[in-house]
C-alpha cells in the first residue's frame, strides 16, 4: 500500500496571493461594479499608464490577453502575407502562432543552451547567410519572402541579449516586438526594462503570470505615439471616430475589472518577484550541496534582473523524475514538450527533427519546480530532497551515466 506524500508541494498555489489582499480586490470590484463602467473605463486608463512606466515606455495599451498583445502588435506594423518574422522556436504556441495569423511566416532560429533563449549568433547567421537586400526590401532567399520583424521572447523571465539583437535589428532595418509575456520588471545589468528595447512589448497577465489576472489580460507598450495611437484604434475594430472605419481591427479590449485586479496587483509586483528569487536562490545553494551531476539549475545572466516566472532545471531521466515528484506530492510542470517547428500545424514549414537540436533537447530535458513567491522553506527543502532521492536511489542511473 501507498504511503501518502510526507507533504505536498504545488507547482502553483494562488490562494495564499489572494488571501493577503482579498480587501482591497474586493471594495476596488465593487466600486467598479456600483459604476456600471465595464469598457475602457478608469481602471484601465489608470493601469496603461502605471504598466507603461514600469516597463520605462511612454505609452500603454491594455488589451484582452497576451495572445492578442503580440496580433496587434503585427497588425500595427503592418506585418502580413508575404512577410516573415524571426523568432524562437522554444517557447509558448501564441508567439509564432500570431504571427501565422497575422498571414506571415515564422523564421526559427535556435535557442542558447543556457539562458533558453533565441541566440544571438543564430539570428545573425540566419540574416547573413539567408536573407538579401532585393530593391529596397530584406529578402529571405529560400521562401522569398520580406523579412519584416524579429520577435524575441524573454523566456522564465529573463532577458535576451537585446544588446546584439537590437544591433542586428537595426542594421537590417528589422521590426522589433518583444515577447514578455513572461518577463514584466525584467532587467538588463544597464536596469533597462523588458518590453522598452523594441517598438513594441507584448505582455500577458494570465493568472499565472508574476502580474495575474482574475482571467485573460494582456498590454502592449511602446515609445511612438504614432504607433500607440494605432493600436489603440486597430482594438476597436479600428474605428476612429465610432463607427468610421479606416483600418481593419479587432476586439481587442482590456476589461475594466481585470485592470482594476491588476492595479492593485502592481503594488505588490516587486515584492512578490523578488520573493521568487529568494526561493530560487534556496534552490540554487541546496541543490549546490547536493552536489547533484544529473541537476543543471537555471543560468541568469551577470548582472541581469531574473524574475523567475518559472525556474527551470535541466535534468537526465525527465520524465521518470516527473512521475517520481509526482507520487511524492511536488507539482512540475514541461515547458514546452515539442518545440513549435515539429508541431503538426507547421508542417507546412518543412523543418523536421534535428533542424534545431539546442530547443529540441530543452524539450526532452527541462522541468519546472515550484517557485511561487508564498512557498515555505520547508517546502522548497521538501523538493529539493524529494529530487535528490530519485538519483541517490538508483533511478535514471543508466541515463546519468550516457
Amino acid at each position: 500500500m501507498n504511503r501518502p506524500p510526507a507533504l505536498r508541494v504545488p507547482l502553483l498555489d494562488l490562494k495564499p496571493q489572494y488571501e493577503a489582499i482579498a480587501p482591497r480586490v474586493r471594495e476596488v470590484l465593487e466600486a467598479v461594479c456600483a459604476s456600471q463602467q465595464f469598457i475602457l473605463g478608469p481602471q484601465v486608463k489608470t493601469l496603461e499608464a502605471r504598466i507603461a512606466a514600469y516597463a520605462q515606455c511612454r505609452h500603454g495599451i491594455g488589451v484582452s490577453s497576451g495572445t492578442d498583445a503580440l496580433l496587434l502588435a503585427l497588425m500595427a506594423l503592418g506585418i502580413g502575407a508575404g512577410d516573415a518574422v524571426i523568432t524562437s522556436p522554444y517557447t509558448f504556441f501564441a508567439t509564432a502562432g500570431t504571427i501565422a495569423r497575422a498571414g506571415a511566416r515564422p523564421l526559427f532560429c535556435d535557442i542558447e543552451p543556457d539562458t533558453f533563449n533565441v541566440s544571438a549568433e543564430a539570428v545573425s547567421r540566419l540574416l547573413e547567410r539567408d536573407c538579401e537586400r532585393r530593391d529596397g526590401e530584406l529578402i529571405h532567399r529560400p521562401t522569398g519572402l520580406r523579412v519584416k520583424a524579429l520577435m524575441p521572447v524573454h523566456l522564465y523571465g529573463q532577458l535576451c541579449d537585446m544588446t546584439a539583437l537590437m544591433d542586428l535589428a537595426r542594421r537590417f532595418g528589422l521590426k522589433v516586438i518583444e515577447d514578455a509575456a513572461q518577463a514584466i520588471g525584467a532587467r538588463d545589468a544597464e536596469g533597462r526594462h523588458a518590453g522598452s528595447f523594441g517598438d513594441v512589448g507584448c505582455f500577458s497577465f494570465f493568472p499565472t503570470k508574476n502580474l495575474g489576472a482574475f482571467g485573460d489580460a494582456g498590454m502592449c507598450v511602446a515609445q511612438d505615439a504614432a504607433l500607440a495611437e494605432h493600436m489603440e484604434v486597430l482594438r476597436v475594430h479600428g474605428g476612429k471616430p465610432k463607427y468610421h472605419h479606416a483600418f481593419i481591427g479587432g476586439n481587442f479590449r482590456i476589461d475594466e475589472l481585470q485592470a482594476a485586479v491588476l492595479n492593485i496587483k502592481l503594488d505588490y509586483l516587486e515584492d512578490w518577484s523578488a520573493k521568487r528569487a529568494l526561493n530560487a536562490r534556496y534552490y540554487d545553494q541546496a541543490f549546490e550541496r547536493k552536489s547533484l551531476e544529473a541537476v543543471r539549475t537555471p543560468v541568469a545572466r551577470p548582472g541581469h534582473h531574473h524574475i523567475y516566472n518559472q525556474y527551470i532545471v535541466r535534468v537526465r531521466d525527465r520524465d521518470a523524475l516527473r512521475e517520481h515528484l509526482s507520487a511524492n506530492g511536488v507539482g512540475t510542470e514541461i515547458y514546452y514538450p515539442i518545440p513549435l517547428h515539429l508541431q503538426r500545424c507547421f508542417a507546412y514549414l518543412g523543418h523536421a527533427p534535428g533542424d534545431f537540436p539546442q530547443s529540441e533537447r530543452a524539450a526532452q530535458e527541462t522541468l519546472a519546480l515550484p517557485i511561487y513567491p508564498e512557498l515555505t522553506e520547508q517546502q522548497l527543502q521538501y523538493v529539493v530532497d524529494t529530487l535528490a532521492a530519485f538519483y541517490s536511489a538508483g533511478a535514471g542511473a543508466a541515463s546519468a551515466r550516457a
